[in-house]
């Protein structure tokens, strides 16, 4: 990681400062003359820049309500998640966002021209992989600089331009209301300590017609990974073989270390079902568009999914049939499921 080049901000944010804002006082922001901070001009506060990172952070301020905002942040200064360990050129996470579907799926419909928005970026792998195509604008946002400058260090080597990374906590958005044409949130509100307030804040930035991407623990298919968790607190470290991911002997020592510290070891989650995210939906604007899994029992999720394109949500019924059903095929990819919703517009 590079953190000791003195880079300036990327021209990305010169050419897009309309969607902007200052996390303090919401007044508009500008790129310094040498490159190196962003000044507000409504508050006349000066943000300072690392490895060409605008540090937007602004922590929150909660009189009563508890606060893991600091010991998260922490959590992932130290284990950053997911690291580019076998990833050495855009190649590679090509090669790597294709053994994904849902990663391959997303970069072909994504419309030409998009905006978008990854809140919670980590290392930035998805960020940088859509940044590749030509025509669209792409932003990463994370609270923690260790993740980011790795993301960076990566945009840098393979001169992904469409990319730009930005230090932010998502309680406090640095960008104007309805700003994006998609925004991603994959992994990251139930880290939180408090998810719907949180979708709130992002679910702000979405213009309206444009979409939401959110990804979440589930509270039927984690408990699987719950009982792991449990497992995995006594001395025989074989006992990880009960992860799949410690047995498949392709994956390097260093990803499953990082996936471990992530699934196992992650000081705050909570978990969510897909009737609490349609509430959120309804009550934020947004009308479901489609899930993964399917929210309908009878619905499968194809190789040439429509990601964007309207599928039934499904009955309290169905939701519970499907939810029972990652419980019952062991939690893969730690009982997380992803909702997509679409802004009234």
């Amino acid at each position: 990681m590079n953190t000791g080049v003195a880079r300036p901000i990327p021209s990305l944010f010169a050419e897009n400062m309309d969607l902007f804002a200052c996390p303090v006082c919401e007044g508009p922001l500008s790129v310094s003359g040498d490159g190196m901070t962003v000044e507000c001009s409504g508050c006349q506060r000066s943000f300072p820049s690392e490895n060409g990172i605008p540090l937007l952070f602004w922590p929150n301020e909660w009189d009563s309500k508890t606060d893991v905002t600091g010991i998260v942040k922490a959590f992932y200064e130290e284990n950053p998640f997911p690291n580019y360990e076998g990833l050495d050129s855009g190649q590679s996470l090509r090669q790597k966002a294709a053994q994904g579907v849902f990663a391959h799926l997303l970069d072909d419909q994504i419309p030409h021209g998009a905006k978008l928005l990854e809140v919670g970026c980590g290392t930035g792998q998805l960020s940088n992989f859509l940044g590749m195509r030509w025509g669209r604008t792409v932003f990463g946002a994370d609270l923690c600089v260790n993740s980011l400058n790795l993301g960076q260090d990566f945009k840098q080597t393979n001169d992904i331009d469409n990319a730009a990374f930005v230090q932010m906590n998502l309680f406090r958005p640095v960008f104007q209301p309805a700003s994006f044409d998609l925004v991603v949130c994959n992994g990251v509100l139930h880290h939180t300590s408090d998810p719907f307030l949180g979708f709130q804040s992002i679910s702000k930035l979405v213009k309206k017609g444009g979409y939401i991407i959110v990804g979440l623990y589930n509270t039927f298919g984690r408990i699987p990974t719950d009982i792991r968790r449990l497992v995995f607190k006594l001395p025989w470290l074989r006992l990880k073989l009960l992860d799949y991911r410690f047995r498949d002997r392709s994956i390097d020592e260093v990803r499953r270390q990082t996936w471990f510290m992530d699934q196992y070891k992650h000081p705050h989650e909570s978990k969510h079902s897909f009737g609490e995210v349609l509430r959120w939906f309804d009550q934020t604007g947004f009308q479901f568009v489609n899930s993964i899994p399917n929210a309908g029992v009878f619905e499968s999720f194809a190789a040439d999914e429509k990601l964007f394109g309207d599928k039934s949500q499904g009955s309290g019924l169905d939701h519970f049939l499907v939810q029972a059903g990652m419980l019952l095929g062991g939690g893969s990819e730690g009982g997380f499921f992803i909702m997509i919703g679409r802004k009234a517009g």
